[in-house]
């Protein structure tokens, strides 16, 4: 392969593109009419209109994409995260029209997609599923069945779902109704599917998933674990690798049901098992997904593998470069997702022009982004402007410098959650690797967050400061200022 379009925007599309430009191939971009100046657009070797800003007219139009492949000599096509990256029938017809998908076949995609086939698949190859439902539920009453057979509390989860979606959190049988309405509800929303399935709810669990890699000669290795337990409204926010609850001993076996999952569904490219794990370390599986994940940046900073240019290398036909013996982890990793959102506001998203940016830098950074000066976060996309990752040779180093990232990181013109991850990351519980999916709400409680303000004593210093250079600064009747400058006065006491 020697020119690869991406199906994608923003700072996923950046970092395939950094990863061709390393391969030595020519990178294609597609660009909707609200991103012409973008910086996926600006850095690529070519770049293509695809339609209107709704991505539905443009990032999500097959025929516009497959279009502007064919019209470049593009070979390939990486759909990056989101979109149609977990879209089978995209996968089936680039390989009707002879373009490689850089990506797991359309079967596997549509195995795992419907995630009650899924529990029967995984349950029939024998991995740990969550006690529930194998089937959609066909109205509220089969589900207050089930519930009853499996006990409160439970979960309501989209069938066809993901991110949160369609998710509903039971506690007794009273609410169970409401409940199923709201999740189909939102399930047909987002997903155009209502179909729900139940199952018994973990209390205060973990949630952690493990990378996988498969080639098409039937090769697969696991690349360690990533704990993703902090998320607000079951959107992962902070992400590291290793887990801190993990050993050795676990790893393994949740590595070797990771690669027999991958096995049972015929598996090839990079893909992610998703697992619960209850108080005790038994852990379940949840689901799988099919494509590169946000947070895979922690896998490549612990093991040293780039996955971007692993999934290009397997959709060339390569075999895998190293054994699973030969992957180790080393150090940890943290992420922290950088939205353009108000915290204090219930978490708006905040789009707008960008005036200024300073990333942070030094030992142990790495920052993903699309974001410059000028630039401008669109109201019609996810408002995820940057990854700010850090490395230390053990977690609490790897927590100090992300510590020191996040009070470096500035965007001036739009709102962020840099405060509220620093709250976080700076929390006694997450120092400690006390995780769990509840520790947001926790750490919250009622009153929301709030940023802290400045002390008052420093706001009469500014006032004082600022009322004294404009007055030395104040202009005379003939143009000059009243008085030498703080500058001519310092040297002349000299």
């Amino acid at each position: 392969m020697k020119k690869v379009l991406i199906a994608n925007r923003g700072e996923i599309a950046v970092r395939i593109i950094r990863a061709l430009r390393d391969m030595e191939m020519s990178a294609v971009a597609v660009f909707s009419d609200a991103d012409r100046s973008a910086r996926h657009v600006r850095l690529a070797d070519e770049a293509y209109c695809i339609g209107p800003p709704p991505s539905s007219e443009s990032y999500l139009n097959m025929d516009a994409i497959l279009d502007v492949a064919k019209r470049s000599g593009a070979e390939a096509i990486h759909p990056g995260y989101g979109f149609l990256s977990e879209n089978a029938e995209f996968a089936a017809r680039c390989a009707e029209v002879g373009l490689v998908f850089i990506g797991p076949p359309p079967a596997a995609i549509r195995a795992m997609g419907e995630k009650t086939q899924a529990r029967r698949i995984m349950a029939k190859a024998g991995v740990p599923v969550v006690p529930g439902t194998l089937e959609p539920l066909r109205d509220a009453e089969e589900a207050a069945a089930e519930a009853e057979k499996v006990g409160y509390p439970v979960m309501l989860k989209a069938a066809a779902g993901g991110g949160g979606k369609g998710m509903r959190l039971v506690h007794e049988a009273k609410e169970l109704r409401a409940a199923f309405r709201d999740a189909s509800s939102e399930a047909v929303q987002s997903f155009g599917d209502g179909s729900v399935y139940l199952e018994k709810a973990i209390l205060r669990p973990r949630h952690i998933e493990m990378q996988i890699l498969a080639d098409a000669h039937g090769n697969v290795v696991y690349m360690g674990e990533r704990e993703c337990s902090i998320q607000r409204r079951h959107q992962k926010i902070v992400e590291e690798a290793p887990s801190p609850m993990v050993g050795p001993q676990m790893r393994a076996a949740m590595g070797e049901i990771a690669v027999k999952a991958a096995r049972a569904v015929g598996y090839v490219n990079a893909g992610t098992i998703e697992f619960l794990v209850d108080e005790r370390g038994q852990f379940y599986f949840m689901e799988m997904n099919t494509r590169l994940q946000v947070e895979h940046a922690v896998t490549e900073m612990v093991t040293g593998i780039d996955l971007a240019r692993a999934q290009i290398r397997i959709a060339a036909g390569e075999k895998l470069r190293f054994r699973q013996e030969e992957i180790s982890i080393r150090g940890s990793a943290i992420e922290c997702r950088i939205y353009a959102e108000d915290p204090e506001n219930h978490f708006l998203p905040c789009p707008g022009k960008i005036e200024a940016v300073r990333l942070p830098e030094g030992p142990g950074v790495r920052v993903d982004s699309s974001v410059f000066t000028s630039g401008e976060v669109s109201l019609y996309y996810d408002p995820m402007v940057a990854k700010v990752v850090t490395w230390g040779r053990d977690r609490v180093i790897a927590a100090r410098s992300m510590i020191r990232a996040l009070q470096e990181f500035q965007i001036v013109g739009i709102r962020t959650n840099r405060n509220f991850l620093l709250q976080i990351v700076s929390h006694p519980e997450f120092l400690e690797g006390r995780l769990d999916t509840g520790f947001i709400p926790r750490i919250l409680g009622e009153r929301g967050f709030r940023s802290p303000g400045p002390h008052p004593v420093a706001d009469i210093a500014a006032a004082i400061f600022a009322y004294e250079s404009a007055r030395r600064q104040r202009p005379c009747a003939g143009g000059a200022t009243t008085g030498p400058s703080a500058w001519r006065r310092a040297m002349r006491r000299g």
